[in-house]
């Protein structure tokens, strides 16, 4: 739903998923966004995380699976998302992620899109990703604000949903969200503002030492820590 959610996640899919081309693309990339349209339908195989800016208006052969990881603002987005796969008689499978107090949403698309769903039953064997996520905020500081960052845009976006009779802020589980971003803390934020969230275990680490890989960045990041001491 966000820019700042494709960055981070384009990033880490990056480093959990290898042999496999990632690519990722949004909005605010603007120049860049057909060299790397262009690049993506050229390839064999690979995986494109993006936001709406891909749901509509485009042709990419051979597309097997639509993600949907955020359900759409509006309903009939969600029918554009779904129709980059099964194209000119082909055969392509869309999934979205709902969570169980949002399930109403099948109804709503049957109802205004006449768009019927299957439920797909949860994978039993998953593997436990987080940490190597967690590791790699450590590790960086680009990381960690990215997810930061992401976790943010996804908050305020889910304020806005164009159906807030189904998606309501006040109903969503901030803890898990936050351990499903791999965050390291919670971040400073209004919706935030006077909760606790005992589920939730921030890193012992203060989180002002995790430094940049990025050696120029750091560089930059430190000159400002001295001129604001």
């Amino acid at each position: 739903s966000t820019c700042a959610c494709v960055e981070y996640y384009g990033k880490a899919l990056e480093s959990l998923i290898k042999q496999v081309k990632i690519m990722s693309i949004h909005g605010k990339m603007k120049h860049k966004r057909n060299k790397i349209f262009t690049e993506f339908r050229k390839l064999p195989g690979g995986i494109l995380v993006c936001t709406d800016v891909m749901a509509r208006g485009i042709d990419i052969p051979e597309v097997h699976w639509v993600l949907q990881y955020d359900p759409p603002s509006s309903a009939s987005a969600f029918v554009h998302r779904c129709g980059r796969t099964a194209r000119i008689g082909n055969v392509g499978s869309a999934l979205v992620f709902l969570l169980p107090m949002e399930e109403s949403y099948i109804n709503f698309l049957s109802i205004n899109q006449k768009c019927p769903m299957q439920e797909m039953k949860p994978q039993t064997n998953v593997l436990d990703l987080l940490p190597k996520l967690k590791s790699m905020a450590l590790a960086d500081r680009a990381v960690f604000e990215k997810g930061m960052k992401a976790f943010v845009s996804y908050v305020q976006a889910y304020a806005k949903h164009e159906c807030n009779l189904i998606f309501r802020i006040k109903d969503l589980d901030f803890a898990s969200l936050a351990r499903g971003f791999a965050l390291l803390k919670m971040p400073k934020m209004p919706e935030l503002r006077g909760k606790c969230f005992p589920d939730f275990t921030p890193v012992t680490v203060n989180t002002d030492s995790i430094s940049f890989k990025d050696k120029n960045r750091e560089k930059q990041r430190q000159k400002k820590l001295e001129e604001l001491k």
